[in-house]
């Protein structure tokens, strides 16, 4: 069974950042690819502050990473650029911790005007990190998510349909992926 890593970049909740991978984590369950869900917001803030490479607190979240075929990673945009504790979190990670995987990324925003955010500010940090293989993004206008009275979401149909249109994508490119690994494991 593939397995996915969902990062949450906001550092409230709930959120409607967190709401979409919420949302995303039930299709890729439905699809059969094992999805957890990371709050960076829960990991120790002295350690995200003072730059802790080695605290036992990462460990965790690391060989999660590690493990992952797949990477999404959310978050709301804030003064055109992802959050703060994203970025601290990031900067923890090992310098090619995303060499080999899928990455879709996800973002939320108050307005049209961030939408390039993702482009010109989280793309080339994940780069850095080594991800190459990206899946089109999925860019989220805040009054797009409402959250209904009994809890459920409601995603503007425009929205939805990009949102499943990538994690289709996403899906094809992990099960792809699992596949040629299987084929490369029994031809050794």
């Amino acid at each position: 069974m593939s397995y996915v890593l969902a990062i949450a970049g906001s550092p409230s909740h709930p959120s409607r950042t967190y709401s979409l991978l919420e949302e995303a984590s039930k299709q890729l369950e439905s699809a059969a690819i094992e999805t957890r869900i990371l709050s960076v917001r829960d990991l120790p803030a002295e350690v995200l502050a003072h730059g802790q490479y080695d605290s036992p607190a990462l460990e965790g979240p690391k060989a999660l990473l590690e493990k992952a075929a797949g990477i999404i990673i959310a978050t709301p945009i804030y003064k055109a650029s992802y959050t703060g504790v994203l970025k601290a979190f990031l900067d923890l990670l090992p310098q090619k911790a995303l060499v080999g995987k899928i990455v879709l990324p996800i973002a939320t925003g108050g307005t049209i005007a961030h939408l390039l955010s993702i482009e010109y500010a989280l793309k080339p940090v994940l780069s850095e990190l080594g991800a190459r293989h990206f899946i089109s993004t999925v860019y989220a206008v805040d009054k797009q998510i409402q959250r209904q009275a009994d809890g459920t979401l409601q995603l503007e149909e425009e929205l939805e349909e990009r949102l499943d249109q990538s994690l289709q994508e996403f899906i094809s490119a992990i099960q792809s992926t699992a596949s040629t690994s299987r084929v490369l494991v029994y031809a050794s």
